[in-house]
């Protein structure tokens, strides 16, 4: 019997985790990697996301109810899906876009927004795959800092903490689809060839509902 590997068998993968973790890089080196179509957050189009993180309270029921706009279209889009190319890759989870409205919303404001999302959210099939990626707070604030994006230079570190232990708690409750949980401490998959293939490697040879890949230094 040939085992099924996950990378090959997938139609939907998706990589996930808090801001400074390097989602949207892995997602980009798989899927270039497997030859699969690419579907990614586009931050840099939310019009009210640098007012936010100069001035959250202000801001936040704007930027959250782009963001679930902006996913629900991208959501559309992976349903028309080029089906010239067997896998999509994403960068994003539908069912988590709760996750940061409940950090950043007022209880008035989260009451309205989960009557919107409640009304507009379709049931979304689980995606085939999710690779979520973990580091410790103060390595996400290094993280952030040292890519020097003007927008994210007013995030705090506290908000990046309270971010990461929400993802912590989001997925340890998640079992919609497999999960291969990946501490990305040691681990530099953008610039490291090495280290990309050795993750690539750990995920073709997944075979549990939830795994865990923690590379020690």
């Amino acid at each position: 019997m040939v085992s099924r590997n996950p990378l090959t068998a997938a139609r939907h993968i998706v990589v996930e985790g808090p801001i400074g973790v390097g989602k949207t890089s892995l997602a980009q080196r798989l899927g270039t990697h497997i030859q699969a179509q690419l579907l990614l957050e586009q931050p840099e189009c939310n019009p009210f996301l640098a007012r936010f993180y100069e001035d959250q309270r202000r801001y936040a029921l704007q930027t959250q109810l782009f963001f679930l706009f902006q996913r629900l279209d991208q959501q559309q889009n992976l349903t028309q899906a080029d089906f010239s190319k067997p896998t999509v890759v994403t960068d994003f989870l539908l069912e988590k876009d709760p996750l940061f409205a409940r950090l950043t919303l007022n209880d008035d404001e989260y009451t309205l927004y989960r009557r919107i999302y409640d009304r507009v959210a379709p049931p979304c099939a689980a995606p085939d795959l999710v690779i979520y990626l973990q580091a410790k707070p103060e390595t996400l604030v290094a993280r952030v800092h040292k890519r020097g994006i003007e927008m994210e230079r007013n995030i705090s570190d506290a908000y990046l903490t309270i971010l990461a232990d929400s993802y912590t708690r989001f997925f340890h409750n998640y079992d919609a689809a497999p999960v291969m949980v990946v501490n990305s401490e040691n681990l530099n998959f953008v610039d490291k060839d090495d280290d990309f293939h050795l993750l690539v490697q750990r995920i073709e040879s997944m075979r549990g509902h939830r795994e865990y890949f923690n590379r020690g230094e």
